[in-house]
């Protein structure tokens, strides 16, 4: 179950995205439209196992001094072979994503997984953490970019969905929309967790409790009555 908890934790009820507020730049920049989207979710939920597996292997062989240059040269790695990977058989997606997959190794959702659980955990858990703060992302960024894509282009994935029967509303592929998008998401997430989150118990009284003669806080009650 605890491990089941580690995975399942990136998907809302610590969202990397919506929960943490982590990534937002290229979460808005690349979410135009919903296979730009998949690609760096995908490029990155790579990065984010195969980082957070190795520093975990490393984590105790690693100087605390040099920490954080070590975690960015391992990022950097990971980061190098999945941009040869795209550029070599998804060229398309590489020149869509242009800077934005390259700087995948400053994201931050990356460096602080590595920093706060890597580093402090053993592999498989680390693995697990991984790909659910991966998964958490990527689906962020695919609705987003399905929602900006169906209304503000009418298509989803380069398919026409909406044409003839709704005008595209172009302001959804530009900043403004982005942001708007985001913000809905936020607020919808936000009321997922906190409906999913456990409630605390509230102090209801005595009710019909047969101990109550004797019963201090009884006592107490009836002496501020």
């Amino acid at each position: 179950m605890s491990l089941f908890k580690e995975f399942s934790k990136g998907i809302i009820r610590e969202n990397p995205v919506l929960r943490l507020v982590l990534g937002t730049c290229p979460t808005l920049a690349v979410t135009t439209s919903a296979k730009n989207a998949l690609g760096m979710g995908l490029a990155a939920t790579v990065v984010l196992i195969g980082s957070n597996v190795v520093i975990s292997l490393l984590r105790k062989v690693i100087p605390d001094k040099v920490r954080i240059p070590a975690f960015i040269t391992i990022i950097a790695a990971f980061v190098t072979i999945v941009q040869m990977f795209v550029k070599a058989f998804l060229p398309s997606i590489n020149d869509a994503l242009g800077i934005f997959l390259p700087l995948i190794v400053v994201n931050c959702i990356i460096l602080g997984r590595a920093e706060m659980f890597a580093s402090k955990n053993p592999v498989l858990p680390s693995a697990l953490d991984g790909a659910g703060m991966g998964v958490g992302f990527t689906c962020t960024l695919l609705l987003m970019g399905s929602i900006r894509e169906l209304i503000g282009a009418g298509t989803i994935f380069g398919f026409a969905v909406t044409a003839g029967h709704i005008e595209p509303m172009m302001i959804m592929t530009m900043a403004p929309g982005g942001f708007f998008v985001f913000g809905v998401l936020v607020a919808l997430a936000n009321k997922l967790a906190d409906k999913m989150g456990k409630k605390p118990v509230e102090h209801t009284g005595c009710g019909n409790c047969h101990a109550c003669d004797g019963c201090s806080a009884c006592e107490s009650k009836e002496e501020n009555a």
